[in-house]
């Protein structure tokens, strides 16, 4: 095998690595997520039920991304709890379901986090392992974080629902108002 194959292969394995590690985060904070779903309650119950619906859906949209990218490698994707508890980064401590502020606080930090995880290994996929299609695949995940992190905050503010703004008619109309 020439040289620059087994570099090749190498960059692979630890660019696949780094997939599974970022693919247990992931989940972990969709776990999290849906369980915060199924328990939020108190005030603005509804909203922050179906608020909370859409954050997880598009985590689970990232978590598809990330197994299938996984798999263009020519490797398997992780895929069990016990897996997935034995690498990640990220905790699976939950918040006190009561306070529905420290529930979404608690998510808060955790988009944060896996941010700043992204942000740390992009730069190495993209330059030292020179794979700019994956590191541009990372951007978008990223971006996708922030924005789901800036939709936290700004529930958290209070300022998402105000009295000015229409009631929703469906669910569907929440959703186009996330994005």
């Amino acid at each position: 095998m020439k040289q620059s194959a087994k570099i090749h292969k190498l960059n692979d394995e630890v660019i696949v690595t780094f997939l599974n590690l970022l693919l247990a985060d992931e989940y972990i904070l969709y776990t999290k997520t849906r369980t915060a779903h199924w328990n939020v309650d108190g005030a603005n119950q509804f909203e922050r039920h179906v608020f909370l619906e859409n954050q997880y859906n598009g985590l689970d949209e990232i978590i598809d991304e990330i197994a299938e990218k996984i798999r263009s490698f020519g490797h398997f994707a992780l895929g069990s709890l016990k897996d997935f508890l034995s690498i990640a980064q990220m905790s699976d401590d939950y918040p006190h379901f009561k306070n529905p502020e420290t529930i979404f606080a608690a998510l808060l930090n955790d988009h944060q986090a896996i941010s700043r995880i992204i942000q740390h290994e992009t730069d190495s996929v993209s330059h030292h392992l020179t794979d700019t299609p994956t590191a541009d695949f990372l951007n978008e995940i990223l971006t996708r974080h922030q924005k789901m992190a800036w939709m936290l905050k700004s529930f958290l503010s209070g300022s998402h629902f105000r009295a000015t703004v229409p009631a929703p008619v469906n669910t569907n109309q929440l959703a186009d108002w996330q994005d």
